[in-house]
C-alpha cells in the first residue's frame, strides 16, 4: 500500500520539471493524479509514463492564470476520481530580466497572473473541494526567492513572497476543517533549461553560491512536497520550507 493510496491529487504545471517529478512520485505512492499543464501533450506524456509504470493518472489542459480553468480542473478531478484530497500549485513562469524602472508592464501582468493569481484561483476551488472530501493537504510552490531578493526579477520575487502570505491565510482559514496548506521554496534546480541558459562558468559560479556546492534535483523537491502532503506532517500548516542547498544561508 502506497502512502497516498485512495487519494486524488492535482498537480499544476505537471508536464515538466518539478511538477513532473511530483506527479510521478505521488502516483508511485498510490495517488490518482490529475496532471495539468498549459501544454496538453506535455501532461499526456507524463501520464503515459505514470500509467506504464503501473500508476493512475489523467491529463488535463489548463491555464492557471484563468480562474475558470482552475474550476474546471477541480471538477474534472471530482468527476474522474470521485473527490479531491491533495493539490500542488506548482505552475510558474518568469520573465526577461529588467530593472523595475524598465520593467515591461505586460511581462509583470503575465508573471503575477500565473505565479500569484494563478495559485489564488487554484485555492479558490481546491479548498472547498478538500473540505467536502473530509480534509487533505495543499502545497504551494514558492521559491527560495520567496525569502530573498534577486535583482531584475521584480515580478517573480514579488509573487513568490506574496505566495507565502497567501499560504498562511489559507492555513488560518481551513486547518480547523482538516485542510493543511504549506509552501515549498526550491532553490536553483538542475534542469535542462537551467543548464542550457548558462555558460559553464556561470553554472560553476551558481553552484558555488550553494553551501552544498551543487544545484538541487526535482526528486529532492518532490520528497519534501510529498512529506508535507502526507499524514507524517499532520501538525505542519501555514509554513514555508526551503529546499535550497543553503543558498539563502549566506
Amino acid at each position: 500500500m502506497g502512502k497516498f493510496e485512495g487519494k486524488v491529487a492535482i498537480v499544476t504545471g505537471g508536464g515538466s520539471g518539478i511538477g513532473e517529478g511530483i506527479s510521478k512520485a505521488l502516483a508511485a505512492e498510490g495517488a490518482s493524479v490529475v496532471v495539468t499543464d498549459i501544454k496538453l501533450d506535455a501532461a499526456q506524456r507524463v501520464v503515459d509514463e505514470i500509467v506504464a509504470a503501473g500508476g493512475t493518472a489523467s491529463a488535463f489542459e489548463g491555464n492557471t492564470s484563468v480562474a475558470a480553468d482552475s474550476e474546471k480542473t477541480v471538477e474534472f478531478a471530482q468527476q474522474t476520481y470521485g473527490a479531491l484530497h491533495l493539490a500542488v500549485n506548482n505552475a510558474g513562469i518568469g520573465a526577461a530580466p529588467a530593472k523595475i524602472g524598465d520593467y515591461d508592464i505586460a511581462a509583470w501582468d503575465r508573471v503575477v497572473g500565473v505565479d500569484l493569481s494563478g495559485v489564488f484561483y487554484g485555492l479558490r476551488y481546491q479548498l472547498p473541494a478538500l473540505v467536502a472530501a473530509g480534509g487533505g493537504a495543499i502545497v504551494n510552490m514558492s521559491s527560495v526567492l520567496g525569502s530573498v531578493g534577486i535583482a531584475q526579477n521584480a515580478a517573480y520575487v514579488a509573487s513568490k513572497h506574496a505566495l507565502i502570505g497567501l499560504t498562511k491565510v489559507a492555513a488560518l482559514e481551513y486547518s480547523a476543517q482538516g485542510v493543511r496548506t504549506n509552501a515549498v521554496g526550491p532553490g536553483f534546480i538542475d534542469t535542462p533549461l537551467v543548464r542550457s541558459s548558462l555558460s559553464a562558468d556561470e553554472l560553476t559560479a551558481l553552484e558555488a553560491q550553494h553551501a552544498t556546492g551543487r544545484l538541487g534535483t526535482d526528486a529532492e523537491v518532490a520528497a519534501l512536497t510529498l512529506f508535507l502532503l502526507s499524514d507524517d506532517a499532520s501538525f505542519i500548516t501555514g509554513s514555508y520550507h526551503l529546499v535550497d542547498g543553503g543558498y539563502s544561508a549566506h
